[in-house]
């Protein structure tokens, strides 16, 4: 047996219990893949992230949720880097390179002008395909009807680096109504049955945001809502651009994205989608707070 340090953080959000909480485990190099998952199930998180020593980059992330190893999570990466950055490990370095199983990853540190840190993370190229599965079982899955959904855009399974179905919901008071049954998901997902939901729409709370969400866990995960998604919001910042604002797109666009106001856990996701080639390059901007360490038994 033996006691494991887990650092709480939470992203998105600079007020302590807002935004999206992840575990930050500093000497993941000295567990296992069994003793990762068991800490990330014992801490609780939806996500934690343990951080190794990489041969191809600067650094090596590994993400798991209470359930299982996730290729990529937006807001445990930046947890852990703001973690880096205010214990000093990162030294003056503003630019470099991590290492996660969605691919080497860019990531930048810049400062606010309120001396606040903000950290740039450059996602994996995005991908879509199609849900080919019903409207009415999909809706009725996080307690809505079928004319809850915005019919005037698709559905579509979307990833810049883990996979979410986006669902485009017509009203912003929709959004208190929504009861997920995360069980139902991967009968329905039928193309991809470990994918999460992400429903969003235009409408927002906040004046200065451009899309509102909720995001829901795959029951393979362990957990039932993810409170502030960095990896959804990334994507759905190219979903904008390709279903909804195509013809207005002048080679780069700038969102943010509220998430978490139905739980208590308001934060805010920066998205900047640029045109590279033939595809886009995606990076999401954000910040983190410190809550608290505790330690994990490994038995």
């Amino acid at each position: 047996m033996k006691w494991i340090k887990v650092h709480h953080y939470d992203a998105f959000s600079k007020l302590p219990n807002k935004g999206n909480p992840a575990g930050v485990v500093l000497n993941g190099g000295e567990l296992s893949d069994e003793e990762m998952q068991e800490i990330a199930y014992k801490a609780g998180f939806n996500e934690t992230a343990f951080l190794l020593k990489s041969e191809a980059a600067d650094l090596k992330i590994r993400f798991f949720t209470p359930g299982q190893e996730m290729n990529l999570c937006g807001h445990a990466t930046m947890a852990t880097i703001y973690a880096l950055k205010t214990k000093g490990l990162l030294g003056n370095k503003k630019e470099f390179t991590l290492e996660t199983k969605a691919g080497i990853l860019p990531i930048k540190i810049n400062t606010s002008p309120k001396n606040e840190i903000l950290i740039t993370m450059k996602q994996a190229s995005p991908q879509f395909r199609e849900f080919k599965g019903c409207k009415e079982a999909l809706a009725n899955s996080i307690g809505l009807a079928g004319s809850d959904i915005n019919d005037s855009l698709p559905i579509l399974y979307g990833s810049t680096g883990a996979w979410t179905l986006l669902i485009p919901i017509k009203e912003l008071e929709a959004f208190k109504r929504m009861r997920p049954d995360n069980q139902q998901f991967p009968s329905i997902l039928k193309e991809m049955p470990k994918a999460s939901l992400h429903p969003f729409c235009l409408q927002t709370y906040d004046k200065q945001a451009d899309m509102h969400a909720r995001h829901f866990s795959s029951p393979y995960s362990g957990t039932v809502e993810d409170a502030v998604t960095g990896t959804a919001s990334g994507v759905i910042g190219v979903y904008f651009i390709e279903y909804i604002k195509h013809d207005k797109f002048d080679g780069t666009l700038d969102l943010v994205v509220e998430q978490g106001l139905e739980i208590d856990k308001d934060g805010r996701v920066m998205v900047r989608v640029s045109k590279s080639d033939d595809s886009y390059d995606v990076e999401i901007t954000g910040n983190a707070v410190f809550v608290k360490d505790f330690d994990v038994l490994l038995e």
